[in-house]
């Protein structure tokens, strides 16, 4: 059976999500490392994606890591830069999807004010359907709670959801519950698993985005 629903993850699958990389360009590896070492900046992030407040969270942090704190800031100062680029490939299927009328939804770990400013710099993350943000709920996968709230929010059965992310546990979550599962490593494999579950034609597939040209 075709499912009913497409549940994308939005994090390393339709946006790039690479703080280690930005701390690597910014300060250098050697230094980045030390500075992930010594502060707790995912668990940091954790919180504001489970509803902390995004800049009082990184101020709060910075203040207890003085050495660190101007790096501690560009959390919030530059977040635009960790959050970059958008993966056209993979929104460019999620348009497929739509010109097939498919309904496509974001199931997705991140923070209330970042997921709006996302949402502003990237409009493509306003064409879901519908959305569970986990700092709007109070509550971030893998737990199985956000699982269960999405089902009770769209009113679809779990066997009739293909949800996609790049992590693992989020994976083991949803099965566990009965979604179908595609774990994303690369637009191309998901073009594949949507034209063998019937929600894409081959004729669908949009042409990869050519990389720039310095």
């Amino acid at each position: 059976m075709t499912p009913d629903a497409v549940v994308f993850d939005i994090g390393n699958v339709l946006l790039t999500w690479d703080p280690e990389g930005y701390y690597d360009r910014a300060i250098g590896r050697i230094a980045r490392t030390r500075l992930f070492r010594e502060v707790p900046l995912h668990e940091m992030n954790a919180a504001i994606d489970a509803g902390a407040p995004w800049h009082r969270t990184v101020i709060e942090t910075a203040e207890a890591h003085q050495r660190w704190r101007r790096d501690i800031l560009a959390w919030k100062d530059d977040w635009d830069r960790m959050a970059e680029p958008l993966m056209e490939d993979s929104v460019a299927l999620l348009r497929a999807l739509r010109g097939r009328d498919v309904p496509v939804f974001a199931l997705t770990n991140f923070g209330r004010e970042t997921f709006e400013r996302a949402r502003r710099t990237h409009p493509a993350l306003t064409e879901f359907d519908g959305a569970i943000v986990s700092g709007h709920v109070g509550v971030t996968k893998p737990d199985p709670a956000i699982y269960r709230l999405f089902e009770d929010r769209s009113g679809l059965a779990p066997g009739g959801l293909l949800f996609v992310d790049d992590r693992p546990e989020n994976i083991a979550a949803a099965a566990a519950r009965g979604w179908r599962t595609h774990r994303f490593q690369g637009a191309e494999g998901l073009a594949r698993r949507l034209v063998e579950e019937g929600l894409l034609a081959e004729g669908d597939l949009p042409a990869p985005a050519r990389p720039d040209v310095e």
